[in-house]
């Protein structure tokens, strides 16, 4: 069937513009010629617009909320990463990686979110990893763009295992919805001879690269200390870092740095949120140049609030900053998940766009035009507000209810998951030291 959307407010904010107008879908696109038998919805009061895009997600953390604490407090950012985040990697058995990418996909689409860059660590089950996220986004009907983040901090066989997972699946992917990168995790924990196979096989397969960059300080000091240059540097004479390649947090780049980043054609996932949380600084996003996008870092699936949190951490400190900023921001990551899947309109409401849409009920107190649309998506709509949700012309979500998955039943299995993935970390079964 081929809806009408009939009544709304159509939002396109790529295009900086606002209207009033019928939207008609036709083979999963925006536009063409709805069939006789087209189905009139209603969004009469209601805002249509495309949906939201998280440049750098990691899906593995979603079962982390309200998991105890580790055994001390982290003194800096290795130790959060060495106490926390690597010790939850390694408890990941193949249950809790499927539950863990289906429940983030699922709040992620009923936040508004349909496309998702996923960033994937799981070192005690590394092969078919990725079919196993892969199949639960799709599961949960959204757009994504997957990879395997490849280190050495199990040693170089463990960084080889990652690499290997990257190029099987950028081999063997034929779902429609799923593309792939090649993942690294960072440069101060990828030796030279795992980045050269890396930076290789990516583009023997013609994928680009998506890796953490300067995220903390860490990484520039280990990058002067054993290659006597800064991280952009190492990595742009390595090869890793070029047209299409995704670099995730920018925290602690100099000027010098920004330059060859935004010359090299890299798109940047700027994670406000995430970077405060961890205390690692703030990114200078605004100095680098127009393919800086969202992502939430692992956080959740919510871009209306990281955007509010882009626009607010930047105000901090420049008030001259206005909020049409923050909405490039989060437009922005469209424009990387379209050169991925060759669709340049994603993203945008014209004719002929994949019809990724949302339907948000804000109940508008105050006017909604081109000239302030900025003003309403920072302060006036939310997660709480989307209603509907289509990707490539199918609903997922109708009624602020996921079509697809029953959440209920999703929520009580992973109350059981859970506590099994917290208890693995306890007891450190099955967990292998990092080899930094």
């Amino acid at each position: 069937m081929s809806p009408v959307l009939h009544g709304g407010l159509l939002a396109d904010p790529a295009r900086e513009l606002v209207i009033q107008a019928d939207l008609g879908i036709s083979g999963g696109r925006i536009g063409g010629v709805p069939s006789d038998d087209a189905e009139k919805v209603d969004v009469s009061g209601c805002v249509v617009m495309p949906g939201n895009v998280c440049a750098h997600h990691h899906l593995y953390s979603s079962l982390a909320r309200g998991m105890p604490g580790p055994s001390r407090a982290p003194r800096n950012f290795v130790e959060i990463l060495e106490l926390i985040w690597w010790r939850l990697d390694r408890a990941l058995d193949a249950e809790s990686i499927r539950l863990s990418a289906l429940l983030g996909a699922v709040e992620a689409a009923c936040a508004g979110t349909t496309s998702i860059t996923d960033h994937h660590a799981s070192p005690s089950v590394i092969d078919g990893s990725l079919d196993l996220v892969a199949d639960a986004v799709q599961e949960a009907g959204l757009r994504a763009v997957v990879c395997y983040e490849v280190t050495d901090r199990h040693g170089e066989e463990g960084g080889r295992a990652g690499i290997a997972e990257n190029a099987r699946f950028l081999r063997t992917n034929q779902r429609p919805l799923v593309r792939g990168m090649a993942g690294a995790h960072a440069s101060f924990t990828i030796g030279p001879a795992t980045l050269d196979a890396l930076v290789g096989a990516a583009r023997d397969l013609g994928a680009p690269l998506h890796i953490h960059l300067a995220e903390d300080g860490c990484d520039q000091q280990d990058s002067l200390e054993r290659y006597g240059e800064r991280v952009v540097h190492r990595l742009i004479r390595a090869g890793a870092l070029g047209e299409g390649d995704l670099v995730a947090h920018g925290v602690h780049l100099d000027d010098s740095e920004i330059d060859g980043l935004v010359t090299s054609g890299a798109w940047v996932a700027h994670n406000p949120r995430s970077n405060m949380n961890n205390g690692v600084g703030g990114a200078r996003a605004s100095d680098m140049g127009e393919r800086v996008a969202l992502g939430t870092d692992g956080l959740d699936g919510d871009m209306f609030a990281e955007a509010r949190a882009c626009y607010l951490k930047r105000r901090e400190s420049d008030l001259n900053a206005g909020p049409e900023w923050a909405q490039r921001l989060l437009s922005t990551g469209a424009g990387l998940v379209a050169s991925v899947f060759g669709e340049p309109a994603l993203g945008s409401l014209e004719a002929g766009a994949p019809a990724d849409l949302i339907v948000l009920d804000p109940h508008l107190p105050t006017p909604l035009s081109d000239a302030n649309m900025a003003g309403h998506l920072l302060f006036g709509m939310n997660a709480s507000h989307v209603r509907d949700v289509m990707v490539a012309g199918r609903w997922i979500v109708r009624d602020r209810r996921h079509l697809l998955i029953d959440e209920a039943s999703l929520a009580a299995r992973c109350r059981v998951a859970a506590p099994e993935l917290w208890g693995r970390i306890a007891d450190g079964s099955g967990l292998g030291a990092p080899k930094l």
